[in-house]
């Protein structure tokens, strides 16, 4: 018997500004793989309607909603009939639609956060985000793609009954080395984000103005029009399916990560394993549990300046670039699959899903017991 799963998501069917498609994707996949039926729920938004580059799918169900009113109406009964129900981070309406499943779903109720060091920035701050402080408890579990100490801090600080650790991954199929010409010396993939920019100025604008003669490439959505250095390729999105040629385009690609992310830690980013897989030698900002996912210096180059990034460019020698690029592509194809994660979060449902079941039947069994008692003082 297949498990029914209604996934709640920022977007899965356009990767446009965010990297939540991705991980969606390569998770239904997995999942279906394992037997389950999964339906995903998406607010249909502008932005995303006019960037749909996977509207459909042949691994899950895609229904699109207007508005959290519409969402109740015509899928309210397939949330309560489902054996589990997720609601992501950044949801339009989010608090909204997570209390609107805590009211209606039956089976286990999970809210997964794929941005959790902002999600709790903002509860701390009391700022409005897309889980109420006062729903967590409720749920029967809190998947995060932040690991380490934070989990505790969900458990202990907003009163979840679990906080499980759900990292972002990797689909081999789509990231693996790509044959070609390498015209760059670095790489960068994401979008525009206040707060990781000054990294990207320091470790890359600033190197490709001091290195002239190299060519480098920025590839995201949502930059600011400014005045690039002039070695320095501008792309406003890049498809999935590119991915891997545009990261086999470059002799090193950067990771640079967002200030809440770096001072929570333990948070890779999807661009992470997705440039690991494809072999290509990554440069990364420093952030508290790096060396849990690949190791400094073995696995991943650590960058504290502008001086280390070009250290790296000019003075790494091509034998020791090219096996560190295979030593991560190795360690993530083995960690950090879309299957492994899927496997993962197969074995936290069905955990939570006997929890309730045996919780259930004993609450049948106290309720027989009860009647069998009212039912002996009446004779």
């Amino acid at each position: 018997m297949r498990t029914s799963l209604v996934i709640l998501g920022l977007s899965i069917t356009s990767s446009w500004g965010n990297g939540h498609a991705t991980t969606y994707r390569s998770l239904v996949r997995g999942l279906s793989e394992l037997g389950y039926d999964v339906l995903f729920l998406e607010r249909d938004m502008p932005w995303y309607a006019q960037n749909r580059d996977c509207p459909s799918f042949e691994s899950c169900r895609v229904e699109l909603y207007e508005s959290v009113a519409d969402l109740s109406r015509r899928f309210e009964s397939e949330i309560k009939q489902a054996d589990a129900v997720i609601v992501g981070s950044y949801v339009p309406d989010g608090a909204e639609v997570v209390r609107s499943v805590l009211d209606a779903a039956r089976g286990v109720r999970l809210f997964y956060d794929i941005d959790t060091p902002i999600t709790l920035a903002r509860l701390a701050e009391g700022t409005p985000t897309y889980i109420a402080h006062a729903d967590i408890p409720e749920l029967d579990g809190y998947l995060s793609f932040s690991g380490g100490p934070v989990l505790d801090l969900i458990e202990r600080k907003y009163g979840a009954k679990i906080a499980l650790p759900l990292y972002c991954s990797v689909d081999p199929v789509l990231y693996h080395p790509a044959p070609g010409s390498t015209r760059h010396a670095l790489s960068y993939l994401g979008t525009y984000s206040i707060d990781r920019q000054p990294s990207l100025e320091s470790f890359l604008f600033t190197a490709a103005r001091a290195l002239p003669e190299e060519s480098f490439v920025v590839g995201g959505s949502g930059y600011p029009e400014g005045v690039w250095p002039k070695n320095v390729s501008r792309l406003e999105h890049v498809n999935p399916r590119d991915h891997a040629a545009f990261y086999g385009g470059s002799r090193f690609t950067l990771n640079v990560t967002r200030e809440d992310m770096r001072r929570l830690g333990h948070s890779p980013s999807v661009r992470l394993f997705e440039a690991a897989a494809c072999g290509v030698p990554i440069i990364s900002d420093e952030w508290p549990g790096i060396e849990s996912f690949l190791e400094p210096n073995y696995e991943i180059l650590i960058a504290r300046d502008t001086e280390d990034v070009m250290r790296f460019l000019r003075d790494l020698p091509e034998r020791e670039r090219r096996a560190l690029g295979i030593r991560a592509r190795k360690h993530v194809l083995s960690e950090h699959t879309a299957e492994r994660r899927a496997r993962l979060l197969d074995y936290y449902l069905k955990n939570l899903l006997a929890t309730r079941r045996e919780a259930r039947t004993r609450l049948t069994r106290r309720i027989d017991a009860l009647d069998s008692a009212s039912i002996g003082q009446e004779t």
